[in-house]
């Protein structure tokens, strides 16, 4: 029987390694953010000195958690190594409603652990060279932001994630976080970071689209001709047509699915996912 235990840090960029493998194009600095979310959140299924699979369930708050990064090495598939994995991540949940964004081909498997569909989830992508747009209500998000940050993102949301967003927004040579203000209040934001391949944009949260259009674009304008993605609820139409104005095409699709009562998400106003492995 494989040994089942929390992961360390380091076994965690081994793990995000293993997601670029499999073709999910992780950001660059997705770890340190991950980790700050929730360091106990992280197994792994190990066979002598080897790893052998991998799972995240990322636990925001007493009542919501996510999982993601489900991965087995090639070498140990068909074993029951992944099953024994999930269902000790699923008991750390420790009855919180969970999340995923799980692949097409895997929504039955899910079905059948509680898991019910909520919507579907679409990446677009495509070759964008777009202009910063003008003014002053567009500012670089610092750490003095975080906590007002912290309260608007909870809107879209089921539990606040501020040491996950101390981390995340930071501003990196391969990263970048803008916030949207009216009046000196947040009225949206946006992150755009590197990636194995191109860049992703990713959250996306505004209160209208002509603010989503903003901070889109203020993103962007850094990519200068290189491929950029962002992951849409499908249900938000004024999403789609964003993705659309920029000749972004559909690349590949999740369903989110929750396991327990499904949180009342402000979709209308997500116009793009913070990630899919972490919700």
């Amino acid at each position: 029987m494989p040994n089942i235990r929390r992961a360390t840090r380091a076994e965690l960029d081994t793990i995000i390694d293993w997601a670029a493998r499999e073709g999910w194009n992780p950001g660059l600095e997705d770890a340190n953010a991950f980790w700050a979310a929730d360091p106990e959140g992280y197994w792994v299924a190990t066979e002598g000195e080897t790893l052998a699979a991998a799972i995240s369930l990322v636990r925001y708050g007493a009542q919501y958690a996510f999982l993601g990064l489900n991965i087995a090495d090639p070498a140990f598939r068909g074993r029951g190594i992944g099953l024994a994995l999930w269902k000790r991540a699923i008991a750390s949940a420790e009855g919180r409603v969970i999340g995923l964004d799980g692949v097409v081909a895997q929504q039955d498997n899910y079905r059948k652990s509680g898991f019910a569909w909520a919507h579907a989830n679409v990446r677009y992508g495509g070759a964008l060279d777009v202009s910063e747009p003008p003014g002053t209500h567009l500012i670089d998000v610092a750490p003095v932001h975080v906590t007002a940050l912290t309260d608007y993102d909870r809107r879209f949301n089921p539990a606040r994630r501020e040491a996950f967003l101390y981390e995340w927004t930071k501003q990196l040579p391969t990263r970048r976080s803008v916030l949207l203000l009216r009046d000196g209040t947040i009225v949206g934001y946006g992150t755009i970071r590197g990636c194995r391949e191109g860049l992703k944009i990713g959250p996306l949260f505004a209160d209208n689209e002509t603010g989503a259009d903003l901070i889109f674009r203020k993103l962007a304008a850094g990519a200068k001709g290189a491929r950029v993605y962002l992951d849409i609820p499908e249900p938000n139409s004024s999403a789609r047509a964003l993705c659309e104005r920029y000749n972004m095409k559909p690349v590949f699709e999740t369903a989110r699915m929750y396991r327990g009562p499904s949180p009342d998400l402000p979709l209308p106003r997500i116009y793009g996912i913070t990630t899919f492995e972490l919700g």
